[in-house]
């Protein structure tokens, strides 16, 4: 909207900009405030653009010269500068060095995107305590001939590098390298950098490729029988100690109550007895078994102890998937600091097959925030009320009193046994009613004390 308004020799010129998307207004009063505005807008766009390319350069720079091309480009200033302030030809000369020394470092970072670069693991999945090998393919993508370079392949903490000779256009190279043993966890390889540098190091140029691998390294387990732990083969189901009016497993005769359903009464007891007389029957149900691991820290003397256990739920569990049963693993989950004692939360480990249940472990570490064994045990009981087997693996730190409370979380049809962790002591096996306990000191020790368990 243009309006005129006129008064006297003066004429005043007033432009409204309204922005209905944006909700704001702009007036400009007169043409010199226009000009006015308009190139303090113009000055504020070309100050945030220069002041944005000055930190990028800044930041580029950073990496770019390494703390001895500093000194020789404070050397050529410094030089320069008093050399020809003060007329000394001593200093005008070691500017000159210098500054001829930055100069012919400078070629030494071209190439750093001529590079082609494919790593590649022989295995992506490994048990605990063993190494794999690997490659990386270097190709020169480039019309021109590539300068000899390095590269840097991050393992985790670690780094490997190897150097990459002078390459003609569309050559390559492989080089093979050995990842050494890795305890369990998931372990980033890569991605691959190439590193341009001169060769006094005044100039470092990088460049990271996308190509990125995780190296799952998976616990160490032991095969386990079938019929450990007291399980047993089902293929109809297996009886419970839950008593109902219909099912597959007889269990004994009761006297009729009205509502019974006439197909179970039993003649030849009522027969007998002169009254009406049913059979009753033990709930028969799949196996559902559970296994709990505790990830508190307190609960574990040290980290091997800790391994120990991670070990042992995942042979039950692997054990439990080649039986094709109906499993549930769970562990605690992390809790923030804030909000620990008013929140509950668990965490499920993939259960269909054994590679993605072993992956699942080598992701589980010890939590100084997360929930007590008992809590986890009674979350996970409250989540499944059909479970007939659960299994809880902890620690040396526990006790019987605090084991007996995270099993007295499970109804009392559920078959119980806790699998303890002490690296320290002789295996055995204990019963504590409602639950059984067998001590592990190494992860052999498991196999036969489970089916000394189960026959007793």
């Amino acid at each position: 909207m243009t309006s005129l308004d006129q008064r006297g020799t003066d004429s005043r010129v007033t432009r409204t900009l309204t922005s209905t998307g944006s909700g704001e207004r702009t007036e400009v009063t007169t043409p010199r405030s226009r000009a006015l505005v308009g190139l303090a807008v113009w000055a504020t766009g070309l100050w945030r653009m220069l002041r944005r390319a000055a930190r990028l350069t800044a930041a580029a720079a950073g990496r770019t010269v390494r703390p001895a091309g500093a000194l020789v480009l404070l050397a050529a200033t410094v030089g320069l500068t008093a050399g020809l302030a003060l007329g000394w030809v001593e200093w005008i000369a070691a500017g000159v060095v210098a500054l001829v020394l930055l100069a012919m470092t400078v070629p030494f970072l071209f190439g750093a995107r001529a590079y082609d670069i494919d790593l590649a693991l022989a295995h992506e999945r490994v048990v605990a305590g063993t190494g794999v090998a690997a490659h990386v393919v270097v190709r020169n993508a480039g019309s021109r001939v590539a300068l000899p370079g390095r590269i840097d392949v991050p393992v985790d903490a670690g780094l490997v590098e190897f150097g990459v000779p002078m390459l003609r256009p569309g050559q390559e190279i492989v080089h093979a390298f050995d990842i050494p043993p890795q305890p369990r966890g998931i372990v980033p390889v890569g991605p691959a950098t190439t590193v341009r540098s001169d060769p006094i190091g005044l100039l470092r140029r990088e460049r990271a490729f996308e190509d990125r691998h995780d190296l799952y390294v998976h616990p160490r387990t032991v095969a386990l029988p079938s019929t450990s732990a007291g399980l047993i083969r089902d293929l109809d189901g297996s009886p419970t100690r839950r008593l109902v009016d219909a099912d597959m497993s007889f269990h004994a005769i009761r006297e009729y109550a009205p509502g019974d359903a006439r197909r179970q009464i039993h003649w030849k007891s009522t027969a007998k007895t002169g009254r009406l007389m049913v059979r009753q029957y033990e709930e028969s149900r799949r196996s559902r078994m559970a296994v709990v691991l505790g990830l508190a820290e307190a609960e574990y003397a040290s980290a091997d102890e800790f391994e120990l256990a991670v070990s042992c739920a995942a042979s039950l569990s692997v054990r439990a998937v080649q039986d094709a049963r109906d499993l549930d693993i769970v562990v605690g989950a992390e809790i923030p600091r804030v909000v620990r004692g008013r929140l509950r939360a668990i965490r499920h480990i993939p259960s269909g097959a054994p590679r993605p249940l072993l992956d699942g472990f080598s992701g589980v570490a010890r939590l100084a925030n997360t929930m007590a064994l008992e809590d986890v045990c009674r979350l996970t009981a409250e989540a499944n009320e059909r479970l007939s087997i659960a299994v809880i693996v902890t620690g040396s730190t526990g006790g019987p009193a605090r084991l007996r409370r995270a099993a007295l979380a499970f109804p009392a049809d559920t078959a119980l046994l806790v699998v303890v962790c002490d690296e320290q002591a002789h295996p055995r096996s204990q019963v504590f009613r409602p639950f059984t306990a067998i001590t592990v000191g190494t992860l052999d020790d498991l196999a036969g004390l489970l089916l000394r368990s189960a026959t007793s």
